[in-house]
């Protein structure tokens, strides 16, 4: 890729033989243990979106964090499973020093159009330009997107009147802004951090075990969005024994559902 983007920069992959692709983790996107796990899921569908053999656009895709991804080198190997008259099905691997540290699934398709219904509403919220930035530096991927928090801020108490509640309502984009592809909107469905930090309020070793985006979003509809904003909601079912659900979805501002994510997450007591 071209771009100067530090997005871009950090999912960028060279080909170096059949169905293998090269990358490099970014100091940009560093997180509490290797990189975020919303660039890495962006890196391996990019593995996918560049290939030769490609047919459609993502519908889903499942990524496993098998083990912390070392800073350096790492290499993507992307597999066609299946291929169909109108579906694809794939194989990732990221590897480093010849062991799996990341692998996924990734289901393509040639959608068609067909009876369309959105049964999730986009939740009521205050325009994300009467919002401020949020200003903070947890960790150095936050510095690349643009938060706008409506409720559930990380690591800030909550008003005393306020039951405890792991839901957060947001607006988000990249930072610099740039327009919204199919890699992009991989990594801002990763942007939650573990619930278990609202409950606490404070940090908690914790991670995404497993991760699993559903795509509901058109090629056409994400070149429409451009640069906007997306809102954000996220909340946990249960924490329970070291692990806990996260479900989160990220609508248009004129609240077209985009994005369904499902995580299993760890979290230390």
């Amino acid at each position: 890729m071209s771009s100067s983007h530090a997005f871009d920069q950090a999912i960028n992959l060279t080909p170096i033989s059949n169905n293998l692709y090269q990358g490099k983790t970014s100091e940009a996107f560093q997180n509490m243990v290797g990189p975020f796990g919303g660039t890495t899921a962006a890196t391996l569908l990019n593995a996918v979106l560049q290939h030769p053999q490609r047919l459609g656009d993502p519908v889903s895709l499942t990524v496993n964090f098998a083990g912390p991804v070392a800073e350096g080198g790492f290499e993507v190997e992307a597999t066609p499973l299946r291929t169909n008259r109108s579906t694809q099905h794939w194989l990732l691997l990221q590897k480093q020093n010849g062991e799996v540290v990341t692998s996924a699934t990734a289901f393509f398709a040639i959608r068609r159009e067909t009876h369309s219904e959105q049964q999730s509403a986009a939740p009521q919220a205050p325009a994300p330009e009467t919002i401020p930035r949020l200003d903070i530096s947890i960790r150095n991927w936050f510095k690349q997107y643009d938060f706008r928090f409506v409720h559930g801020i990380l690591l800030m108490p909550r008003p005393a009147e306020q039951p405890s509640d792991t839901e957060s309502l947001l607006w988000v984009r990249d930072y610099p802004e740039r327009p919204l592809d199919y890699t992009s909107l991989t990594a801002l469905g990763d942007v939650f951090a573990p619930r278990i930090f609202l409950l606490r309020e404070s940090f908690t070793p914790s991670g995404t075990v497993s991760m699993t985006h559903y795509f509901h979003a058109t090629s056409e509809e994400l070149a429409k969005i451009g640069t906007g904003f997306l809102l954000g909601r996220a909340q946990a079912s249960r924490l329970h024994n070291n692990y806990a659900d996260q479900v989160a979805h990220l609508w248009s501002e004129d609240g077209v559902l985009l994005l369904t994510s499902t995580q299993s997450v760890y979290f230390k007591e």
